[in-house]
């Protein structure tokens, strides 16, 4: 997720929200006659965006339905399309009909930057389970010092406790 373009993270997390809704409507042996197909900038190793394809096709479902095994092929078409808004579509395969340009459903919205360099390495930490101790040790910061970050990050972000701005942090797509 980090390397996805912060812009473009708010749609890769509708886009899999909606394709989830999408395939919740139908049977395990109904999901394996449909790709996935989408496109977002991401990250090269040679530190510009690009644009890639990523198409996924569901190759094992489990009893219950849900996808096991996929294969997911990403392509660099920043030739073909160096700008614009990704789009979402769902290819039917024998003889199942094709959704193009799919409405991408918003459950998680795009956020204006609200707290420091520091204050996103410290959430992300919380995220992951470390407590201020834990955090104080690994930044080489005094625990009143990650209190104080965290009571910030509290204030900025208008959440009552850790679990509340680790779900807003989530939902709106912060990382």
């Amino acid at each position: 997720m980090e390397n996805i373009h912060p812009d473009d993270i708010p749609f890769f997390l509708n886009i899999e929200n909606t394709a989830m809704k999408f395939f919740s409507q139908f049977s395990p042996e109904k999901l394996m006659k449909y790709k996935i197909r989408y496109d977002y900038r991401i990250k090269h190793t040679n530190g510009k965006y690009v644009r890639i394809l990523q198409q996924i096709y569901t190759i094992q479902t489990s009893p219950e339905g849900g996808a096991l095994r996929v294969l997911d092929i990403h392509t660099d078409i920043t030739h073909l399309k160096p700008t614009g808004r990704p789009v979402l579509s769902f290819i039917g395969l024998d003889g199942e009909p094709s959704y193009i340009d799919v409405e991408i459903q918003t459950a998680f919205k795009p956020s204006k930057e609200i707290l420091t360099k520091r204050e996103k390495e410290i959430l992300r930490n919380l995220i992951d389970g470390h407590n201020s101790k834990s955090l104080s040790d690994k930044l080489f910061l005094s625990v009143e010092t990650i209190n104080t970050h965290r009571r910030n990050i509290l204030r900025k972000t208008k959440t009552k406790n850790t679990t509340e701005v680790i779900t807003k942090a989530i939902k709106e797509g912060w990382f």
